[in-house]
């Protein structure tokens, strides 16, 4: 069994143990124990963590959903009309490729189906316009989210307190 597991950029994490601990405490990547003991109520967080999961959510929020499936990491949504165009409806595909937050991270496709009075529909690929501008509201969102989440989480960890 092959354990290649992805542990982070070595350059950005301190030599010093004492020290890599109080900044990933710092971070929220740890937990104190005694922390745990005292909140001991279940809370379940679905995909919250996943900052670009609920960006893409959150930015998708008015259009119907056809398929979210967060461990193949896809997104799918149904036909969508706005009631100015009535013979025009999208349909939007976004595949995570990294849970990252960076522009890679998203494969955003757009189709456009435009149908004519006799309801013969033709579907083709929209411009990379729409995507693009869709792609770029996503990351900045989930920018926001990582910074709350790290705020959030940030607890002052003394080198005093820890015992070898």
């Amino acid at each position: 069994m092959n354990s290649c597991a992805n542990r982070g950029d070595a350059r950005k994490s301190p030599p010093d143990p004492k020290l890599r601990v109080k900044k990933n405490i710092e971070e929220g990547r740890g937990f104190r124990l005694m922390d745990r003991v005292k909140n001991s109520g279940t809370n379940f967080e679905f995909a919250t963590s996943n900052e670009l999961w609920r960006a893409s959510l959150d930015i998708l929020d008015f259009m119907p959903l056809s398929s979210v499936n967060y461990s193949g990491g896809i997104i799918i949504t149904d036909w969508y009309t706005n009631n100015s165009e009535i013979n025009e409806s999208i349909k939007i595909t976004i595949r995570f490729l990294t849970n990252e937050i960076r522009s890679d991270a998203l494969n955003i496709i757009v189709f456009r189906k435009t149908c004519s009075i006799n309801n013969q529909c033709e579907i083709s690929k929209s411009s990379n316009n729409i995507a693009n501008e869709l792609k770029k509201k996503i990351l900045k969102t989930a920018a926001v989210y990582q910074k709350q989440k790290k705020d959030k989480n940030f607890k002052e960890y003394k080198i005093g307190n820890f015992q070898e």
